[in-house]
């Protein structure tokens, strides 16, 4: 398979200066490095720019491609530098130019516990007033017999004699393309950078140990569903003298037989007669604090909502409370006295009323006959 001209490998041409070439190159090598890019022929097109950069960034190697091309006759002897085919430093030492800076993470650095969460079911009230309470969760601590280092009390920790301490180690593969440079986690010290002689017998080294703990929780008034707060320094425990993780609280509200809740707002429906929404009435109505009187005027239609000012829910981050609606639904009586169907008709007959309902039919039958145009 023959090679690509060098200038339309890198996308610039022939006379491109050092600065343009070098832009180029780093914007492509971003693109195909075979740790960013998982494309199959990635690491091909990777390698292809490289001999690209390597041949037009060195100006004798350029001066002699723009003569001879591909078949250089001084290509691949002298020079010191990778050539075509080569790597220098490889896969690894590239990466680390554009993405790390060469750094490579102290595995003894101190490093921040992990996050944990936790679901807790409330009843609507609990959420509305919040609670202080006690939970179990299964969560890492550090070991008591090693004190989290993992080894045998009385016996030390020492450099691992693997990775020199670096946590990580670099495996070279020769491939058809050039030796590979790969960087790895070391396998004898799992990336601490240490090892220790004897392991202690209760973490079995891994200087951690899972145990349930309790843990008192304060729920403030107002939380919501899905609502979560956090709980600083209840999470995993860090590593090499890092601070430990949180835990976050994620709240699980049952609905309520009576109330609903939209926001800091509560609302319900009361159920009343015909005769108390026509008189007008003054009723009991339930709130979350209580019983409060609501006056009903007279001729109240069904499904007119009233609002009774700061009976709803404290917001959660103190910012006022929440009202209570209450919407008036009339129930209809499904079972009459003859006394009481008389007096509905002597009502029907006075209000001018020419037929009752009964008289006439149910609703349904009114229906029909609306179809069949009587």
């Amino acid at each position: 398979m023959s090679k690509r001209d060098y200038y339309d490998v890198l996308g610039v041409s022939k006379d491109a200066d050092e600065q343009e070439i070098k832009k180029a190159y780093r914007k492509l090598a971003r693109q195909y490095h075979p740790d960013v890019n998982k494309e199959d022929d990635a690491e091909e097109k990777f390698i292809e720019i490289k001999d690209a950069y390597d041949t037009l960034s060195d100006p004798q190697k350029r001066s002699n491609y723009d003569r001879f091309g591909h078949e250089d006759p001084n290509q691949g002897f002298g020079g010191g530098g990778a050539g075509a085919g080569g790597f220098g430093g490889g896969f690894g030492d590239i990466f680390d130019m554009f993405f790390g800076g060469g750094a490579s993470r102290d595995p003894n650095a101190p490093r921040q516990g992990a996050d944990l969460q936790y679901t807790m079911t409330l009843t609507f009230k609990e959420a509305a007033f919040g609670k202080d309470t006690e939970i179990e969760i299964p969560k890492e601590e550090n070991c008591e017999t090693c004190g989290g280092d993992g080894a045998k009390p009385g016996t030390e920790k020492r450099t691992c004699r693997q990775c020199g301490g670096q946590g990580q180690m670099n495996v070279e593969q020769n491939t058809p393309f050039g030796r590979v440079v790969n960087r790895r986690v070391c396998d004898r010290c799992s990336g601490s950078g240490v090892e220790v002689e004897e392991k202690c017998a209760t973490c079995n080294g891994n200087g951690r140990i899972r145990r349930n703990k309790k843990i008192n929780i304060h729920i403030p008034e107002g939380v919501d569903h899905g609502q979560q707060i956090r709980v600083s320094g209840q999470g995993e425990p860090g590593a090499n003298g890092g601070p430990p993780g949180d835990l976050f609280v994620v709240f699980n509200v049952q609905p309520h037989e009576f109330f609903e809740r939209d926001g800091d707002d509560v609302y319900c429906e009361m159920p009343l007669t015909f005769v108390q929404v026509t008189l007008g009435d003054e009723i009991e109505v339930p709130t979350l604090r209580g019983k409060v009187k609501l006056k009903i005027p007279a001729g109240t239609q069904s499904g007119t909502k009233f609002r009774l000012r700061n009976k709803g829910i404290n917001n959660v981050h103190g910012r006022g409370q929440g009202d209570q609606h209450v919407k008036v639904q009339v129930v209809t009586p499904k079972k009459l006295t003859d006394r009481q169907k008389e007096l509905l008709r002597e009502f029907a007959e006075i209000s001018g009323d020419e037929e009752t309902d009964e008289q006439h039919g149910n609703f349904f039958d009114r229906v029909k006959r609306a179809f069949r145009g009587e």
